[in-house]
């Protein structure tokens, strides 16, 4: 479900050292994180630091976060413009809009400079500007706790990339009957969720109001905020939860679980949504 990239992976020459013993020249692989910049109508708008692959997903997945698609058809074409040179090639999109939306214009996103791969929102010229304006999720879908306990190793088993490398997050989108719909990889792990975004986007499956979104690591107020844009019910994680996004679950109607590990998980609000025994709910 995960598509496999090799511009995801670079080689690189490492010095390995050991307890015991001399130290070792090797080759080994590592996750891929390059600059995509994306041009609305051929105007540069914003830069994203992320992991090539999926780029016109994410390009997708991003402008509708940021609220300025609300449909694929709103987007006539993603393209890769002609007569790049040096680092650009491979790291540009530029994004033609309906003529509907002909006035959105790059000053639109309101970045200081650029997302970097750790962050969704580090680059908000203001508290205000990252206000969530989506609307609050009433989906009444239920997930069985025995259901997203075993969230954690089908997305482990989906990670192509961080198989060679270790060194990328990811995201999956499951059903309410547990399917695997799609999983996607990157840097930074709101980029993973854009890319599954953009996927669903261009399926016309948004609102995602009978899905799960699972991510690798920590869940933050970014990944909250794209969540809630997309309508969806659930996100759970391997790991921690912050304050904030705690609190935007708790506002917009999310069920928020952490730490799902060996078939247990901290549920910290709305935890109507999950059936059955052994939750810890905090």
């Amino acid at each position: 479900m995960t598509p496999t990239s090799s511009e995801a992976v670079r080689g690189a020459a490492v010095l390995r050292l050991v307890r015991e013993g001399a130290p070792q020249r090797a080759d080994d692989l590592v996750a891929v994180e390059e600059p995509l910049e994306i041009r609305l109508a051929g105007r540069p708008a914003t830069v994203i630091m992320r992991t090539p692959g999926a780029d016109e997903e994410l390009a997708r997945g991003f402008l509708f976060g940021e609220g300025l698609i609300a449909r694929s058809s709103e987007i006539v074409a993603i393209t890769r413009p002609a007569n790049l040179k040096g680092e650009e090639l491979g790291n540009v999109v530029d994004v033609l809009f309906a003529p509907a939306l002909a006035h959105i214009r790059p000053r639109t996103i309101e970045r200081n400079f650029y997302a970097t791969s750790s962050c969704g929102v580090c680059g908000k010229s203001s508290l205000a500007a990252i206000a969530v304006t989506a609307p609050r999720v009433d989906a009444d879908v239920q997930f069985s706790h025995a259901l997203i306990a075993t969230f954690p190793d089908r997305l482990r088993a989906a990670q192509t990339a961080f198989d060679a490398t270790g060194g990328l997050h990811a995201a999956a989108l499951f059903d309410e009957q547990g399917a695997l719909l799609a999983a996607r990889e990157d840097v930074g792990r709101h980029n993973a969720v854009d890319k599954l975004v953009g996927w669903a986007l261009s399926r016309d499956l948004l609102p995602a109001s009978r899905c799960a979104l699972f991510v690798s690591g920590r869940t933050s107020f970014e990944i909250l905020q794209k969540a809630a844009m997309a309508g969806v019910p659930l996100v759970a994680s391997v790991s921690a939860p912050s304050s904030l996004a705690v609190a935007l679950a708790e506002r917009m109607g999310i069920t928020l679980a952490g730490f799902v590990r060996a078939g247990a998980m901290n549920v910290y609000t709305h935890p109507s949504r999950i059936t059955g025994e052994r939750i810890d709910v905090r």
